[in-house]
């Protein structure tokens, strides 16, 4: 396939050797123009590839960068897990109900436009300068756009498969459940990965405020305020590696809970024998990880009961008061692994006996 053909697909060979191969071109313009005692840009604009990578190490000597990270995460998350848990009931109610419709309809689509930096004020009035007001002022700054997104997604549920239900005789809940929840939360994965940035956008602002520290709170600290632009780079690169993960991540559990958008794909790719070795060494490396990360949870949740690994309680340590967003996301995690597990082993079985039978 010519790789200039308008609106053409690449194959995931093609798809990974472009994309290390754009990031090592990235690479080389900045080296390039960086380079020299008379670099095109000076030190203070663009510091040098070299000067970023080294200050990595001093990240990790002198501001402990790993728990400002992980401090960060742990709010990235509790932020968004309050979002969610707020936006999806409250914009079916809105879109499924004519009377709330109408009466907030207009409402929450002007709340769209309030300048979140100018809201920051009635946080720290209304919860102080804690932990609690910067998790609360990112769910709000994730609530406003993802609400009318919830909403926007029930209604365009399509109506081929509501006529079916009621032809049924289904009740509203059975409608619901069975037409509405499926479709919209199959869509929706979908616009809640792309608001992940958004988190990360206000996250600046949040932990500017007081000093629970994250790496927000260290970017004006050690960066801009001690002028080590390099730093400032580096912190802005651990950023952007988290957020291509947090996507990753949501692809996978996309695939996972709906494989059937996936479907065609995967159709297309086994009939002309394109499953490459890239997607088995994906799958493996998926596979295994999620069991590695709940083995390394189990055992800091352990520790965290019973010390086994020190005195210090690592993660109330690394994620401070955030902590139970992730006992939250971990323990759904397990929970959904058992559940796969069973089910899967429930849907064997007929099998089994229809062939001993």
């Amino acid at each position: 396939m010519s790789l200039l053909k308008l609106n053409g697909k690449l194959s995931n060979q093609q798809g990974l050797l472009l994309g290390v191969g754009g990031f090592a071109l990235l690479f080389l313009v900045w080296f390039l123009i960086t380079a020299g005692e008379h670099p095109l840009f000076p030190s203070y604009i663009l510091p040098k590839p070299g000067n970023v990578l080294s200050s990595f190490g001093s990240l990790y000597r002198d501001n402990d960068i790993i728990r400002n990270t992980c401090l960060s995460l742990g709010l990235n998350l509790a932020g968004y897990l309050e979002a969610i848990l707020i936006a999806i009931p409250l914009g079916f109610l809105i879109g499924l109900i004519p009377l709330l419709k109408g009466l907030t309809q207009r409402q929450v689509d002007a709340i769209r436009y309030v300048p979140l930096t100018a809201v920051t004020g009635l946080f720290i009035v209304w919860f102080g300068t804690s932990t609690a007001m910067k998790v609360h002022f990112l769910a709000f700054g994730i609530l406003i756009y993802l609400l009318p997104v919830v909403m926007v997604r029930v209604n365009e549920v399509e109506d081929v498969y509501l006529k079916t239900v009621y032809t049924l005789g289904a009740s509203n809940w059975q409608t619901v459940k069975t037409v509405y929840i499926p479709s919209v939360l199959s869509r929706l994965t979908d616009d809640i990965r792309v608001l992940t940035a958004i988190s990360w956008t206000y996250i600046i602002v949040a932990e500017g405020i007081g000093s629970t520290g994250g790496i927000g709170s260290l970017i004006w600290r050690a960066g801009i305020r001690q002028g080590r632009v390099d730093k400032v780079f580096a912190m802005l690169i651990i950023i952007m590696v988290i957020g291509i993960i947090q996507d990753k991540i949501f692809i996978y559990l996309d695939r996972v809970f709906f494989p059937h958008k996936y479907q065609d794909d995967t159709d297309v790719k086994l009939k002309v024998g394109e499953t490459s070795t890239v997607d088995l060494i994906w799958n493996f490396i998926t596979s295994i990880g999620v069991w590695i990360i709940i083995g390394i949870y189990l055992l800091l949740f352990i520790d965290n009961l019973v010390p086994v690994l020190g005195s210090q309680k690592i993660l109330p340590y690394l994620f401070g008061d955030t902590t139970f967003a992730i006992h939250l996301i971990m323990w759904s995690v397990i929970g959904f692994q058992i559940y796969h597990y069973f089910r899967k082993r429930q849907d064997t079985l007929p099998a089994k006996k229809s062939v001993n039978g």
